[in-house]
């Protein structure tokens, strides 16, 4: 459930944190990080989602609601990882057409 999140901080970081080494070397490495950090936060819904899909051990036999937090939590989290993930792109589609470096 913390992975989409987690992802948007180091995202957030590394487009402030690159930028004078971006704007000396003139290698854009931010499309690429945002790619690899879409694609964390989307490893993390996935996670989230095969929980979500699974029946819990033993719930035909159990009392009635066992096993509805976890479930509960990973409806979540995967709508988490999603919306982060879309956060993430949206950042790094600034990073196709502007370097940091102008003016």
């Amino acid at each position: 459930m913390i992975t989409g999140p987690a992802a948007w901080i180091v995202s957030t970081q590394l487009n402030y944190a690159l930028v004078p080494w971006i704007c000396a070397s003139g290698i854009r490495v931010l499309p690429a990080t945002s790619l690899v950090l879409v694609a964390l936060a989307l490893f993390g819904a996935v996670v989230s989602f095969r929980v979500w899909r699974q029946r819990v051990p033993g719930s035909q036999t159990a009392t009635p609601g066992a096993g509805e937090p976890q479930q509960f939590l990973a409806i979540i989290g995967t709508g988490v990882g999603v919306l982060f993930a879309l956060i993430i792109a949206v950042q790094g589609t600034a990073s196709f057409f502007l370097t940091g470096c102008e003016p």
